[in-house]
């Protein structure tokens, strides 16, 4: 653990006095109403700035020219087809992205919405890989209160102000609503999964107002936390002298956001549910053949509440009830007609026509006494389809059935177990705020920076498989030349511990690894050769015992990077999901472990230079699992032909060792060997002369892939030495003791090398070359260090290796860039100014920030390691900074201008967490001794898996039933 008191001089506190009167939060000291001592805080009056995007220099652009105009080509290309491309710069949003964001609602993998700290519902994910940031403005809670007499009246939307788009209030729509509320005395408080939002006396100065937002993500809980939806309890407190009669308003469009709403057929019905739970189902029919989606909006009535909906209502004139009457009937009674209950599905909206639902709770609150009203929101989309054919059911249906009309179940179990959810968030997050070693800003940080696993368009399904009744697209990928396909997978005979590599070869006209279809509808069998494909290629995987089957999960680079699991980026943010989901982690290194014995011979032409290569090169870790086609058609990247990049297969055997380490399964350790040892075997072509060492090869080989590297890289290379060291370690674990001594013996020479080559007596050059970065300060040079430190591995580096070069980034890098208030820069000549080779060596990574920092931690220097943190919590989060919380962007540049909102690799902070409470497992895990080597001739120099030592795994494997070691015993 960190020392205590060190953090004082620059301590971020935000004690919750600050915002809301120390009266107020006596009222609400009870049931969790009141908001936590740690917390992202607002006041709801605040300036949502819009955040300002970079641009790339003259010179950048010179320099790019021709990958840009490659790229626009095909990002046209695939628009033709009704694709967007994995990456797209020249699309622009028509809602330009603000500081508005807030805690995102629903658990992981089944679509999200995020909701603003002003209240309003936006950056809507519901289909995979697609996000509307617009918010939907009819989507409101709203208030009203009468006291007794009915001389005392209020009524207000709870969301501040008037907002764009509103029009004027003598229209029919939400512009007749009372938008009265300032927001001058309401206040936000974010601490993910929750946010509480406290209005101290606004509308009405007598009513003091909790909502508390609550989502399930619960780590280790990998039922609750799949599930779409939320809960928003509201907590009344009467200060005045007469009692009062409270309506809360929910009110919903049927709408997955943009103009989803005005494509007709929609339909809403209202249901009365059990345990008192009632409301409204929202059928939404989407376009462009997307599975339908259905919203549940409901109310829980007690003997104190009473609930009441109207089902249909519109926002202009031609429905029967309005907006503009709706609000009116809530003015006058406070709630709608019982009978409303009655009227069944109403008719289908026709195109054009926006169909709106609500549901209102209501009871009395006597003087100086309280109420609680509980609203729930859940959507339930049961299929998902990617765009190249592929479905599979979500994670949730495993649980709610495959039923739209979940939606109901849904919504009735979060309102009657939400204070479980709570009960369990709590006693996750004390531990961490009640650790006053740690600075405030830090705390809520770190969980509000998981914001990301839910809003980062995650996807969870049930099973390996596809759903019933997938209709494979026959369209060729338009950056594909019609090619046969050949998947190659790496088995192992144990009769005579060999390798056996089996291939399946098909026409191009499907996915890889998908069941091909037959165009025509004559019923004629199939190629058996292609139908057993799929269960072929994925048949490890089906076998998963099912007290292990925890589904299989994607993320996105980012919203604005359309590409799932982008492994690169997934070193760095794989913390998160170690420590909170550790089974969610390892199938997803299952996955790149089965992808990296695989090979798709598909031709595909790389922008950056115009050449063409195949798709997917057997032995390399892949890019992504794909885009259009996951798990099926990897490689979406085609900036750069990655086979080449000399960080991927490194980044695998790293995160292999240490989830390995870190949970101590064997059979997942067995499960990955074979890929582990390809994928270090694939390595040594890079090793141009015999040194051990592998160079780099003069273009952007690696994450950061506009940076150009000469020769042996401080980056790269060190990724390389800390792979050996943990292929040696997992090999001693795993009984392949030949692949051990290899893997040592090649590390010294590599490690003398590299040394040699790079280190100048205070860091490691940037890379061995002669151009005019080369001497450049590279914030990552350590990457590697970062992660056998962080696996219990002994130090590549002596103590003052490590640490100067730490130093010298924290000098530099961290500090000379605004008094260290922006996070570190990637590059920085010796001479202290800021390396602008190109765009990504003047950028702020903030994902890289938190990685430094948690190397910092592990090298003992705790109190550089959280300035330098701080320094992204400043930019990013503080009131003074530039707006991107909840959103945080891969990078800035050093003026706070943004490249690619809502990225993935910020779950680095995780990384920290992880270095300041190092699991006992990894603690405890067997030590290797990288001195006791034995001596092996260069004949046998070689990373290549011998049969001996496969045989010594399939025997410690005893025929687990979901590796890929398939003995005979």
């Amino acid at each position: 653990m960190v020392t205590s008191n060190i953090f004082h001089c620059r301590k971020n506190s935000w004690p919750p006095e600050e915002y809301i009167s120390r009266h107020t939060l006596q009222l609400f000291d009870f049931d969790s109403a009141g908001p936590p001592k740690q917390a992202w805080r607002r006041r709801l009056n605040s300036h949502a700035n819009l955040l300002k995007e970079f641009s790339i220099t003259f010179k950048e652009a010179i320099k790019m020219v021709r990958l840009g105009i490659r790229l626009w080509s095909y990002v046209r290309e695939e628009a033709s087809h009704g694709r967007k491309a994995p990456i797209d710069p020249f699309t622009r949003e028509s809602c330009k992205p603000s500081a508005s964001q807030g805690v995102p609602l629903g658990g992981m993998g089944s679509g999200s919405i995020s909701r603003g700290f002003r209240g309003e519902f936006r950056q809507w994910q519901i289909v995979p890989g697609t996000c509307d940031p617009s918010p939907v403005m009819a989507n409101q809670f709203s208030l009203f209160i009468s006291r007794d007499g009915g001389n005392k009246k209020y009524a207000s939307v709870l969301a501040p102000g008037q907002h764009e788009g509103l029009g004027k209030a003598c229209d029919e729509g939400i512009s007749s609503w009372g938008w009265n509320l300032s927001g001058q005395h309401s206040t936000y408080h974010a601490l993910f999964p929750r946010a509480w939002t406290i209005y101290d006396g606004e509308p009405d100065p007598d009513l003091k107002v909790s909502c508390r937002q609550i989502s399930p993500f619960i780590p280790h809980n990998y039922k609750d936390t799949s599930l779409p939806t939320a809960v928003f309890v509201y907590t009344l407190v009467n200060t005045g002298k007469e009692r009062a009669k409270v309506s809360l308003l929910l009110t919903w469009v049927n709408s997955i956001g943009g103009v989803s709403h005005l494509s007709g057929d929609h339909v809403n019905e209202p249901f009365i549910g059990e345990d008192g739970v009632s409301g409204v189902l929202l059928h939404h029919k989407t376009g462009k053949g997307n599975p339908p989606v259905t919203f549940a909006i409901a109310a829980s009535e007690t003997q104190n509440v009473n609930v009441t909906v109207l089902p249909c209502f519109g926002l202009a004139e031609g429905r029967s009830v309005t907006a503009r009457e709706m609000w009116g009937k809530m003015m006058q009674d406070g709630q709608f007609d019982h009978e409303n209950f009655n009227r069944g599905p109403s008719m289908p909206s026709s195109p054009g026509e926006t169909l709106c639902a609500a549901v209102s709770a209501s009871g009395w609150v006597e003087p100086h006494g309280r109420c609680t009203i509980s609203f729930s929101l859940a959507w339930s989309s049961p299929k998902i389809k990617f765009l190249k054919g592929s479905s599979y059911h979500r994670r949730y249906t495993k649980f709610y059935g495959t039923s739209e009309r979940a939606a109901l179940n849904l919504a009735h179990d979060a309102l009657t177990n939400y204070k479980r959810w709570e009960e369990e968030i709590e006693k996750w997050q004390s531990p961490i705020l009640n650790d006053e070693g740690l600075p405030e800003w830090y705390k809520f940080t770190l969980f509000n920076e998981l914001y990301f696993l839910v809003a980062g368009g995650t996807v969870w399904i049930d099973s390996s498989l596809p759903s019933p009744n997938v209709k494979n697209d026959q369209e060729l990928p338009t950056n594909v030349e019609s090619v046969d396909v050949k998947v190659t997978e790496a088995k192992v005979n144990s009769e005579h511990s060999t390798f056996v590599e089996h291939s399946t070869t098909s026409g191009c006209n499907g996915s890889t690894g998908v069941p091909l279809k037959n165009n025509s509808d004559s019923g004629t069998p199939q190629n058996k050769g292609s139908s057993n494909h799929l269960s072929h290629h994925f048949k490890w995987q089906d076998q998963l015992d099912d007290r292990d089957d925890v589904g299989r999960f994607l993320y996105l680079e980012g919203v604005e990077y359309i590409m799932w699991c982008t492994y690169d980026v997934h070193f760095y943010a794989s913390f998160a999901l170690l420590e909170l989901f550790p089974k969610i982690e390892l199938n997803i290194q299952r996955d790149f472990a089965k992808a990296v014995l695989s090979e798709d011979g598909r031709k595909v032409k790389f922008l950056a230079e115009g050449n063409y290569g195949i798709r997917k090169v057997r032995g390399a870790v892949p890019h992504d699992l794909g885009t259009h086609d996951p798990w099926n058609e990897m490689n979406a990247y085609n900036i750069h032909d990655t086979s080449k990049w000399k960080d991927l297969n490194p980044k695998f055997v790293l995160q292999v060792y240490r989830d390995f380490a870190a949970t101590g399964d064997m059979s997942f350790g067995v499960d990955v060997w074979p890929a582990v040892c390809t994928a270090m075997e694939y390595m040594e072509q890079f090793d141009r002369d015999d040194d051990g060492l592998i160079e780099n090869d003069g273009f952007p080989d690696q994450t950061y892939d506009t940076w150009t590297v000469h020769g042996v890289s401080a980056y790269c290379g060190c990724l390389w030495l800390a792979a050996l060291q943990a292929a040696a370690a997992m090999a001693e674990q795993i009984g392949d003791k030949f692949f051990a001594e290899t893997c040592k013996t090649k590390f010294f020479t590599a490690k003398s090398a590299f040394e040699k080559k790079l280190w100048n007596g205070s860091y490691f050059n940037y890379d061995s070359g002669s151009s005019r970065n080369s001497k450049s300060i590279q914030v990552d040079q350590l990457a590697g260090q970062w992660y056998t430190a962080s696996s219990g591995l002994a130090p590549l580096f002596d103590e003052f290796k490590t640490r100067s070069a730490l130093q010298k980034i924290y000098d530099f890098n961290v500090m000379k860039v605004k008094g260290g208030r922006m996070g570190a820069v990637n590059g920085m000549h010796p001479n202290g100014k800021v390396d602008e080779t190109c765009m990504q060596s003047r950028e702020i990574w903030t994902g890289v920030t938190y990685a430094v920092a948690a190397n910092m931690i592990l090298a003992g220097m705790e109190k550089e390691a959280f300035t330098t943190a701080e320094g992204i919590f400043t930019a990013g989060w503080s009131e003074e900074g530039f707006g991107y919380w909840f959103q945080t962007p891969e990078a800035w540049t050093t003026d706070g201008h943004f490249r690619s909102l809502i990225y993935m690799r910020p779950l680095a902070i995780w990384g920290m967490q992880w270095a300041l409470s190092i699991p006992k497992a990894i603690l405890e895990a067997p030590k290797i001794n990288m001195m006791d080597r034995i001596l092996i001739s260069p004949a046998t120099f070689s990373l290549s898996l011998t049969g001996n030592g496969v045989r010594k795994i399939a025997n410690k494997a005893k025929c687990f039933g979901n590796s890929v070691l398939q003995c005979s015993c």
